[in-house]
């Protein structure tokens, strides 16, 4: 059996699309040695970051500039290169199959219905019709794969595609996010970025979706009762313009709520840093108001630390029982629940001890025999 990666993200390891995608190709080469697999990537992918041992790799051609390149690979350079090498199974591993030429049987991963689910990331014109064309192309799938059972449901209410023809496949943290404490390493990290004995940690994106809004309000509640010595540390990348529809003006928020001087934003986080920061937070707190999956959270918990976010979309499937799970609009039980957290010993020791033991059950193996199983049934027809 011969499978054909989209290889458009590998080199993007910070992007969700190309974390998946390396995982999984280096997963199913442990898991299904006999598995030919060739990565697709467009012929200005030269130099591939850590692509693995017997993994083939062809090259299609990206015609055009910007994100005009993009679709024409996907729709044009992609299948061409497919059908030259004669492979079964074109996997796409986000929402861009091919729409009119099917070059194999295609299986496409869903990762998030996002756009679909969430007005705001709609967009104008050209993101309206990019949008049209992948949902048309998930439907003309042989197979579609997705990351949660709340996924699955939104494909099926959002798609018209029946259940049958979708299969979850959980995602797993990088064997680098251990509870183990590297003292040295860690302590580096925290001088790195000037970081304070105990903190609460956000690490995301601030787009509207995270509902950063909201756990600023929380922290009204909590900052003044934790102190200044306990802040809020935001670490992540921040927009290059606050004040969209899209991006609200957090940091002017954060001032009319007079929160912060319990707060420090840190920025971009070198992707090194992230165990360690996990590690160092006594709390980590994620209010988003709809995830696909929802891996920073589950990296958190292989880190021990426990974790606070919003009962909504995938979230409960990530952290079963081992998080402290609140309404996604309420900040007063959000600030109650960082809170009690902090405050009391024996509730942080057991979610973190839980965090552990919920984390260890997510692993790339079972991601990439449930993915197997997939392409099985496809050829079976």
């Amino acid at each position: 059996m011969h499978i054909a990666f989209n290889g458009w993200f590998w080199n993007q390891q910070r992007v969700g699309s190309g974390q998946y995608i390396r995982n999984l190709v280096t997963a199913l080469q442990k898991v299904a040695p006999d598995l030919v697999m060739t990565l697709v990537v467009p012929d200005f992918m030269r130099d591939l970051d850590s692509l693995p041992e017997n993994v083939n790799m062809a090259h299609a051609p990206a015609k055009f500039k910007g994100h005009l390149q993009k679709v024409w690979f996907e729709q044009r350079g992609y299948s061409q290169a497919v059908r030259q090498i004669g492979a079964d199974i074109a996997h796409v591993p986000y929402w861009g199959s091919p729409l009119n030429s099917k070059p194999a049987r295609l299986v496409t991963s869903v990762l998030d219905l996002i756009p679909l689910v969430l007005p705001e990331y709609r967009g104008g014109t050209g993101a309206k019709f990019y949008t049209s064309l992948v949902s048309a192309t998930a439907k003309g799938s042989a197979h579609i794969i997705t990351l949660s059972e709340a996924s699955k449901a939104d494909i099926v209410q959002h798609l018209d595609i029946p259940a049958e023809q979708i299969t979850p496949t959980y995602l797993a943290a990088d064997d680098r996010f251990r509870p183990v404490a590297y003292a040295d390493e860690d302590e580096l990290v925290r001088q790195k970025y000037d970081l304070p004995s105990e903190f609460v940690l956000y690490f995301g994106g601030f787009d509207i979706r995270k509902n950063v809004h909201q756990l600023l309000l929380a922290w009204t509640y909590a900052g003044p009762s934790l102190g200044e010595q306990i802040p809020l540390v935001l670490a992540g990348n921040q927009p290059k313009e606050w004040g969209t529809s899209r991006f609200p003006d957090l940091r002017k928020y954060a001032k009319e709520l007079d929160v912060e001087k319990y707060s420090l934003w840190l920025g971009e986080i070198a992707e090194e840093d992230k165990p360690s920061l996990y590690r160092l937070a006594k709390a980590v707190v994620f209010p988003s108001r709809y995830e696909g999956f929802g891996l920073p959270i589950l990296e958190a918990m292989a880190c021990g630390t426990p974790v606070i976010a919003c009962h909504v979309s995938s979230i409960p499937e990530v952290t079963g029982d081992a998080a402290y799970l609140v309404p996604t609009d309420d900040a007063r039980q959000l600030g109650a629940a960082i809170l009690a957290v902090m405050i009391q010993d024996d509730l942080h020791a057991h979610l973190a001890n839980a965090a552990r033991g919920q984390a260890t059950k997510f692993t790339w193996r079972k991601t990439a025999q449930k993915t197997l199983e997939v392409y099985e049934q496809v050829m079976r027809g």
